[in-house]
Parts: structure tokens; sequence; C-alpha cells
């Protein structure tokens, strides 16, 4: 590569790092006079690449959007860095377009330095995940900018949905945020429509367009807390009511947020919120087989109030461990 050649890459790599730069400071930064720098810049328009010039005390040369994103120029931590995010995100389900993240990659690493591909290719041999790879339903692009834009400017949004049981609604969404849950993507926000807060798989939304006006958010809990307790009082096959004597964190390792709700049982001003005491926890859950195993493991005491069915499983439980203690 010649050296002005490189240069003009220079120059754009400082551009790329955003801001207005003067053109003493691009003169300095690349060994050369301004009248060269200004040359240069014309090269990169040339190129197509959009470079704006700034008039007044502080002017010089900034890059503006464009059409097509600018060649990116990125240092070894920096491409690494970027590698070991997308194959995190494909790990996690956390992609737009799965496609989309295995050619940007690709492309990254056909480009790498031999030495820092090696590298790469040690790390990713190295490293293991505790879960396993899935087949995710990743949401369109087109439909989480669309929907992530009416978050920020507060508009309404009108989206075509599809629920689990295949039927299809039109509804007009005060949407408050946008939240990425265990290898899914999920928008949480008032449904005009039926008048209450819902949350909505982002992949299960066909469509989604802005509509004109604006609304205000509501005051309390964050966009995430509430997909985790609208997980943990969703409509399931059995309500599982239980009191357990313990401390909040103790029930929560092994009944998280996204299972079950917590609450005072007696409620006292004066108590230590970190002491152990009775607290009463709720969970909405489809099939009950795998709660017997958790209060056990739990290992905090605990009451049933219902379902009756409940206790003869924790009893049937008890019954299997203490015949496996009494065997020789």
């Amino acid at each position: 590569m010649s050296r002005p050649t490189g240069r003009v890459l220079t120059l754009l790599e400082l551009l790329q790092s955003g801001g207005t730069r003067t053109v003493a400071e691009l003169a300095d930064r690349l060994g050369v006079e301004g009248r060269t720098v200004r040359r240069y810049v014309d090269q990169l328009i040339d190129l197509d690449v959009p470079v704006e010039s700034v008039r007044g005390r502080y002017g010089g040369y900034r890059l503006a959007p464009g059409y097509r994103l600018p060649p990116l120029m990125l240092g070894d931590d920096e491409a690494l860095a970027v590698l070991l995010g997308l194959v995190a995100g494909r790990r996690a389900g956390l992609t737009t377009e799965l496609t989309a993240s295995e050619t940007a990659a690709a492309k990254i690493r056909r480009v790498l330095p031999r030495h820092l591909a090696h590298r790469l290719d040690a790390l990713l041999e190295a490293l293991a995940f505790t879960d396993r790879p899935g087949e995710f339903d990743t949401p369109d692009a087109g439909v989480l900018l669309t929907v992530a834009d009416a978050v920020r400017h507060r508009r309404p949004v009108s989206i075509r949905y599809t629920d689990r049981d295949g039927r299809r609604s039109e509804r007009t969404l005060h949407a408050y945020g946008i939240v990425a849950h265990a290898g899914r993507w999920y928008v949480t926000g008032r449904d005009a429509s039926a008048g209450a807060d819902r949350t909505f798989r982002l992949d299960r939304i066909a469509d989604a367009r802005t509509l004109p006006g604006s609304f205000e958010a509501p005051e309390g809990p964050g966009a995430a807390e509430r997909v985790l307790s609208g997980f943990a009082t969703a409509g399931y096959r059995h309500e599982v009511i239980l009191r357990i004597h313990g401390t909040p964190e103790q029930i929560r390792a092994r009944l998280p947020a996204t299972v079950a709700t917590l609450e005072e049982h007696e409620p006292a001003a004066d108590r230590d919120p970190a002491a152990e005491r009775w607290l009463r926890v709720e969970l909405r859950v489809e099939r009950l087989d795998w709660l017997p195993p958790v209060l056990a493991a739990l290992d905090r005491p605990f009451v049933v109030e219902r379902p009756g069915e409940l206790r003869d499983l924790v009893a049937a439980l008890a019954d299997r461990l203490a015949s496996c203690a009494r065997r020789t």
C-alpha cells in the first residue's frame, strides 16, 4: 500500500472516531500540510464517503450519515470484540437476522491478520457455553427498529400480531420498552384495544407502523420487571399458593421472578428485610411434577396451601426418598 493511500485510510479512521476534526489537527496526525488534507478529503468524497465541511472558528471535517455504511477500520482488539459479540449473540438468540450475523462475521474473519485469526481460532476452540445452541425465533429487523423508535419518542404503534394459538389481530400499542430474555425479544406496553398492559413477542409481529400522537409512559417498574412479572402471573393450568419460611434471596435462588411472585405473609413495619420470615409465594404453572424436587432443594420450611394435588406429590417424593435412605 502506497503512503498516500495509507494516509487516506488513516484520515477515514480519524473521521470515523466521531466529531469534527480541524484541518490543523488532521494535518498534524497525518504529518502533511493543510492543502494535502483537503486533497485527501476530495479522494474520500470521490469514493462516495460522505465527508462534510464544517465552517467557522472550530470548523473542519466530519462524517455525515449516508445511504451506505462507509468502510470501517477496526483495530485488532476491536475486530476481536465484534466477532465475539456476534458469536455470543447467535448463541443467545439475540441477533435479529442469523444470516446477516454469519455473513458479517465471515467478512471480518477473512480480513483478520493471520496471527490474530490463529488466536481467535484458539479462543473459539477453548470457549464453552453452559447452554445448548438452539433454533431461535428472531424478530424482523424493520419491526424491531420501528418499535424501538416508537418507544423512544413515545408514539403509538400499530402492530399485526399472531398469538401462540395462531389467532391474528391488529392492535394499537403504547410501547414502554423492549426486553431481550432467554433468547427471545419482547415488547411490553399498553394495549389500547384491550385497555390493559400486555407483553408481545417481537418475532410474532408481522408488521409495525408508527401512528400520529403521543403518550405518557406510566411511573413504576421498568420494562424488564414488567415482562418478568407478566411471566410469573400468566394464566396456566394450575394456580399454586405456598408459604415458605426464609428470605427473598433464598427463595429466589430456586423460584426466580419469572416463575413466582412473593409477598409478606405477615407484614411488619420494623422487620429487618434480610431476616427470615414467612412469605406467601404464588405460581401459575402447566405441570406440578417439577415443583416437589425444587421445594426439597430449597431446604426451607414450607406449607402447600393449594392445590391438594401438589401436597400429594410432595408426600410421594418424601416417601421415595425415605425408601431410598433405608436401602443397604
